[in-house]
């Protein structure tokens, strides 16, 4: 492992457990990781915090990679969701630094970052997914799903049954919540009543549009590593 920043995240999970995403974990990191204190501050102007949001961020890039051997095909789209976030849950080797991260994005100054990183992953889940959608059902897609995951891992941090069990019934009956929310969406637009009833909000919905995804690579100015 040459990456500094990875060293020192690896180094800093042997403390979390009982110090949390804090000074004195970094400061350990640093001493475990050999990493020079110059160099880890400018990688890590926020210290923990920064290794923190890396964590959350190296588990999406993990459960990305073990969707995208999976073979989902037999699966409804609900179950597929399901499975996804399942697989979030999986790749997480201890329990204890989520539940120390969860604590810490719980605090007021670090609440957009724990916002970002949830709506990270769910984005990640529904774009791996296949979504297209580019009006605003992308934005509801990914704000119905962050609330099922936030809840289910305060659901999962909790739960001692055997492999979790408990966790993936809860987070069924979550999906199906947002099933049955979709199901009567397309009651309404069957509606001839209701669908002129939401004639106005629906023409004004339909101006909303997802952002725009693009390859910064490829804006003037920036600079891309060479290959080595």
């Amino acid at each position: 492992m040459s990456d500094p920043k990875e060293k020192l995240l690896e180094a800093a999970l042997n403390h979390v457990a009982f110090d949390g995403w804090s000074e004195a974990t970094f400061r350990a990191a640093i001493a475990d990781a050999d990493v020079d204190d110059t160099l880890a501050r400018a990688l890590c102007p926020r210290g923990a915090v920064d290794l923190a949001v890396a964590y959350h961020k190296a588990g999406d890039a993990e459960m990305l990679t073990r969707l995208a051997k999976e073979d989902l095909s037999a699966l409804r789209f609900r179950d597929k969701v399901a499975r996804a976030v399942q697989l979030r849950f999986e790749v997480i080797e201890d329990k204890e630094s989520v539940r120390r991260g969860t604590t810490l994005f719980a605090l007021p100054q670090y609440a957009p970052d724990g916002a970002r990183l949830v709506w990270g992953t769910v984005d990640a889940i529904w774009t791996a997914l296949g979504d297209t959608s580019d009006d605003v059902n992308w934005y509801t897609k990914r704000a119905t799903l962050a609330g099922v995951y936030s809840a289910t891992v305060l659901f999962w941090l909790g739960d001692t049954s055997e492999d979790h069990a408990d966790s993936w019934a809860f987070l069924d009956r979550r999906i199906d919540n947002i099933m049955q929310i979709e199901k009567l969406k397309a009651q309404v637009r069957e509606s001839p009543t209701l669908s002129r009833l939401m004639a106005g909000p629906n023409w004004l919905l339909g101006h909303i549009k997802a952002p725009a995804r693009f390859d910064p690579s490829n804006l003037p100015g920036s600079w891309t590593a060479p290959r080595r």
